[in-house]
């Protein structure tokens, strides 16, 4: 398997994992933040939805400059699916349309003259697109757990949703 199809095939598990945390954001408490210095629900939900067709997007825009990092809120929690299947749409197909030698360009970051950052597109579609992604995930799912919402499993159990439950309990009448 090249590393452009372990991308893509990771990319569609996790965009699974992703619908299942995004479905259960609660409409009436998109405003409400942990921390005044943290982002709303609404704000971590979208960016949440948006990362990996973002993040697809800006590893082809060489050099990039450092963004001003504003985050605008979903209006609705119903905007939020939509949002993340368009998100891996995009992704989906930049990555897809990528071979090895893209991989292997360097990606820069700036500001102004000063280069901040300098990494392969490899490591910014595993780092950035992916492994933010899953941090900002994780978040939420703390989020939704501060709010009373139960948490879906994510890599395995979590204190609501037990996907071996069912697995284990017809093992043991076997």
């Amino acid at each position: 398997m090249s590393m452009i199809e372990g991308l893509l095939q990771e990319l569609e598990q996790e965009a699974q994992t992703t619908r299942r945390v995004l479905e259960r954001v609660p409409e009436n408490r998109l405003g409400w933040k942990p921390h005044d210095k943290s982002m709303s629900l609404g704000q971590l939900a979208l960016h949440v939805a948006t990362i990996p067709g973002a993040i697809a997007e800006i590893s082809q825009q060489s050099p990039f400059s450092v963004p001003q990092f504003t985050q605008p809120s979903a209006a609705s929690a119903a905007e939020l699916i939509p949002a993340l299947e368009q998100s891996v749409a995009k992704a989906r197909e930049i990555v897809g349309s990528m071979n090895e030698a893209d991989l292997a360009k360097t990606w820069r970051v700036v500001d102004g003259d000063r280069e901040v950052m300098a990494l392969p597109v490899r490591a910014v579609l595993r780092s950035i697109m992916l492994n933010h992604w899953y941090h900002h995930r994780g978040q939420l799912s703390v989020y939704l757990r501060q709010v009373g919402v139960p948490v879906p499993s994510i890599y395995g159990p979590s204190a609501d949703e037990n996907p071996f439950a069912a697995r284990s309990a017809s093992a043991a009448t076997v």
